[in-house]
């Protein structure tokens, strides 16, 4: 099942939907067990809406490094545990909003990632615990960097936070499992990352279990998994894509920052 986040005029309020081919059906509370039978009977056309990035997370937890080729690629060793790094919820966008180039960097990169969307509040998992079952769905996600800053700075904040380096979506795939999914960025249509989750060093279930023991991960942050190797300079005027196996495609312009 398709979730995604939209608004239409003839709705008072942004909503969130089911999406069935190309129509949706508006749902009070995308968090509710019983969703299926959660939506009201007539559709919209899903050509007539404008569909919004599917997450408002409290917090967004990166994984640094969670594949061995990225992390040779910058000349990092492979970490022995997680490396959480957060990314501001500000810098969200949705698919086919602008990537803005901030003046402060001279070398923004994309990293095309797995995330993960939190559909119940997990506090120290324990290893009895699914952590499966505290999970609403998965979408795609960029975590665009200023490598220069990042660089420079040592520590991510700031490299990663820039309002619109954050593109996540279009939707939430509720029914997937995500032990060997392909996941391939491409900009302007050449391929820059090709990789599987079956390569992750920490897999999704680890991850969740892992982050629950030190932060509580509240309904509807969102966890980014780490990206592979491939990741590369962005330019304005180009167009890059995020496509996640079995979950879809999210694509973004890249443009220079408004004043």
């Amino acid at each position: 099942m398709k979730i995604c986040r939209f608004a239409h005029s003839k709705l008072p309020s942004i909503t969130y939907g089911m999406v069935d081919g190309s129509q949706i059906f508006s749902v009070e509370d995308i968090y509710n067990p019983n969703l299926k039978q959660n939506f009201n009977s007539e559709p919209f056309a899903l050509s007539a809406v404008q569909v919004l990035a599917p997450v408002t997370p409290s917090k967004i937890v990166c994984v640094g490094r969670n594949y061995a080729d990225h992390a040779a690629e910058l000349g990092n060793a492979v970490p022995s545990e997680p490396l959480l790094f957060l990314k501001a919820p500000s810098s969200i966008i949705a698919h086919g909003e602008a990537i803005e180039l901030p003046s402060a960097s001279a070398r923004v990169e994309h990293e095309g990632e797995l995330a993960v969307v939190i559909g119940r509040r997990a506090r120290r998992l324990t290893s009895a615990e699914n952590p499966f079952d505290y999970v609403l769905g998965y979408t795609c996600l960029n975590d665009v960097t200023a490598r220069d800053l990042q660089k420079r700075d040592v520590q991510f904040t700031r490299g990663k936070s820039f309002d619109t380096f954050c593109p996540v979506g279009p939707f939430i795939e509720t029914e997937i499992a995500t032990d060997a999914l392909t996941i391939e960025t491409r900009v302007n249509g050449e391929t820059r990352q090709h990789a599987n989750t079956r390569d992750m060093i920490f897999p999704v279930e680890d991850l969740i279990r892992y982050i629950s023991q030190h932060m509580t991960l509240e309904v509807g942050d969102v966890i980014a998994t780490g990206t592979p190797a491939g990741v590369g300079k962005l330019s304005a005027g180009d167009t890059v894509e995020v496509e996640i196996e079995g979950i879809g495609t999210l694509c973004n312009k890249v443009q220079a920052a408004m004043p």
